[in-house]
């Protein structure tokens, strides 16, 4: 087999994903005598590597940057030496998708989970109450991957209730327009049928906190028990990281899994037009107010606050809104000289309009 120039269709790599597409982008590393494959999974500087002759270990020593969100991730496609003890991977092919989160350090830097991601599955327990504003922040860097988000609402069989289970999957549809909201029990297999044609033909990612039935799930669409699986806390449902890489998996209905280990904190990273698709009600609202700066406070004309006052619009919608807007701006204003100026500058500005209008009131009174 020639693997400089693989066909796309009968390759063996097709089942991780590889199409013309990728073909074409590899063609110049081809012409180097390299080999196409995608990481399966990265761990200490090395990554396992799945090749058309096999999965093979290599060293990203080659490819590894200051800059956390352009080392090699799961998902990657990449090129590889064809021998050597090590073997090297020379470069990645141009990312379709990138599912990136701000890290838990002060630097303000960003952290690729996962690559070339077709479907953002979004675990969330209903072992506990839910949590609206958290699955508004998943689907926010969700969406600003570039994935199609779904939110699987896990361990179904917990809510027996009929009516009650349809209430709950109607909230998290309020928090999720435009997002399929799927509830799924891997102990009686209720809902998996229409889950694994979701993530049929393509790259799916499970993400989830630790507790979610991330593994659980995991297992259920692979048909075998390949994720190990640790019992939750009654108290609050939070379990241990069974998963601590992040694997990618074949699944027998077609396409590719990605299991993450559970997420503790899930930063946005300059995730603006994310939040903007999460919350579109508002933005879409925000486009009729009278005033184009709006802030939905208590300004005359404003669209926003007409559409709380007649329930057609929760508050805590524009609260999350409001929360996730101020979080994406301020990571990005510690990269971004200019938008940092512009900030202050609106801050000076508002400051000046509070000050006049305490004169005013100040004014009236004498």
């Amino acid at each position: 087999m020639n693997l400089s120039s693989p066909s796309a269709p009968s390759h063996p790599l097709a089942r991780f994903g590889w199409d013309e597409g990728w073909e074409a982008e590899f063609s110049p590393y081809a012409a180097q005598g390299l080999v196409p494959g995608r990481v399966v999974r990265v761990d200490r500087g090395q990554c396992d590597v799945v090749t058309a002759d096999g999965t093979v270990r290599a060293d990203t020593a080659f490819v590894t940057p200051h800059d956390p969100v352009r080392v090699v991730c799961t998902g990657d496609w990449v090129a590889v030496e064809p021998d050597g003890n090590p073997r090297y991977v020379r470069a990645y092919l141009p990312r379709r998708t990138a599912f990136v989160r701000s890290t838990s350090s002060k630097r303000s830097e960003g952290q690729i989970l996962a690559a070339n991601v077709d479907h953002a599955i979004i675990a969330v327990s209903l072992a506990v109450e839910l949590d609206l504003a958290r699955v508004e922040r998943f689907l926010a860097l969700a969406w600003e991957s570039g994935a199609q988000p779904a939110v699987v609402l896990t361990k179904a069989d917990l809510v027996p209730d009929a009516a009650t289970l349809a209430y709950l999957v109607q909230d998290v549809e309020t928090a999720a327009p435009g997002v399929p909201v799927l509830a799924v029990s891997a102990v009686d297999g209720e809902g998996l049928d229409v889950l694994a044609a979701v993530v049929a033909g393509g790259t799916a990612v499970l993400l989830g906190q630790s507790g979610a039935g991330k593994s659980t799930l995991a297992n259920a669409l692979l048909g075998e028990e390949v994720m190990d699986v640790r019992a939750t806390r009654d108290v609050d449902g939070k379990g241990r990281h069974t998963t601590t890489t992040r694997n990618l998996l074949p699944l027998p209905g077609g396409g590719v899994l990605i299991d993450t280990p559970g997420l503790r904190g899930v930063g946005l990273w300059d995730a603006g037009s994310g939040v903007g698709q999460v919350f579109s009600e508002i933005e879409e609202l925000a486009g009729r107010c009278r005033f184009h700066d709006c802030a939905h406070e208590s300004e005359p004309g404003c669209a926003v606050r007409a559409a709380i006052d007649a329930g057609e619009l929760p508050e805590r919608r524009l609260d999350s809104y409001r929360k996730l807007m101020r979080e994406n701006q301020r990571i990005v204003a510690k990269t971004d000289a200019r938008l940092r100026a512009e900030i202050r500058k609106e801050w000076k500005r508002r400051g000046a309009e509070g000050r006049a209008a305490m004169e005013a009131k100040r004014g009236r009174r004498r």
